[in-house]
């Protein structure tokens, strides 16, 4: 017999933001290379959406559109953002 896939149950809105302090605080572990403060300090974190499955979204900016890290820096933000215990899938989206 087929198992059957277990519907994930909705978080309440505290935990969302309990998760949402947990994402933080690894991203707060990336620093902008050429200023010695971290990204989301720094305000390049415009937005972090967490569902029900604690996948995560990130919204943010670099200082520059020429910013000589923003091949790199986005990913880094990302790979923080994994590293955040129970994360599901993680999505960063950048913008200007």
């Amino acid at each position: 017999m087929p198992k059957k896939l277990e519907t994930p149950r909705t978080l309440t809105s505290i935990e969302k933001s309990l998760f949402e302090a947990e994402v933080i605080e690894q991203i707060r572990t990336v620093f902008d290379p050429e200023i010695p403060v971290n990204v989301y300090d720094l305000g390049l974190i415009y937005d972090i959406q967490v569902n029900d499955n604690k996948d995560v979204h990130i919204v943010m900016t670099l200082t520059s559109p020429m910013c000589p890290v923003a091949g790199s820096l986005p990913g880094e933000v990302e790979m923080a953002a994994r590293q955040t215990p129970g994360v599901g899938a993680v999505t960063l989206e950048l913008t200007w």
